[in-house]
């Protein structure tokens, strides 16, 4: 009797088909793991008062929903040389073609978090800030639906 073909399987079609990412570069949590850690980070960013913070919390908060929807599409590659580091956003793109709007305006936020993490005053105003967090929550949103994750909001005491 021929053994079974493995792209007859239930689910390996699937599998089979996802895009497929250096394994040094795909997130060592699950997607639930991510989308919480994003919700906690969205909620943090609500409450921060500086608006640099503020801003740099909030694209934290989408870049762990972005890591999140890589570790639930993606599949490592087969292991071979290494390829040069690229960004989440750009892998974003690459997994999850219907993200790639979200991935290129995540993208262009990227210089002003690492300035804002840096210290430097005065680079995103209480608009940009405000923005960047209500995005952020449509985005992680989106991706926890995407995902299949419903988020609980916990009842107010």
């Amino acid at each position: 009797m021929p053994a079974p073909d493995p792209a007859q399987t239930p689910g390996a079609t699937a599998r089979a088909e996802a895009p497929t990412v250096p394994a040094h570069m795909l997130p060592h949590r699950t997607p639930t793991q991510l989308l919480a850690i994003a919700r906690q980070g969205l909620t943090e960013a609500t409450h921060t008062t500086p608006d640099g913070l503020r801003y740099a919390t909030a694209h934290l908060a989408a870049l762990r929903a972005a890591a999140a929807l890589l570790a639930a599409r993606a599949r490592p590659a087969a292991p071979g040389r290494r390829t040069r580091a690229t960004s989440v956003w750009s892998l974003l793109a690459m997994v999850a073609p219907e993200f790639s709007d979200w991935a290129g305006y995540f993208a262009l936020g990227a210089g002003k978090r690492a300035a804002a993490e840096a210290g430097i005053p005065h680079v995103v105003s209480a608009r940009e800030a405000d923005d960047l967090l209500r995005a952020a929550e449509q985005f992680v949103t989106v991706a926890e639906s995407s995902i299949g994750v419903s988020y609980q909001p916990p009842l107010a005491a």
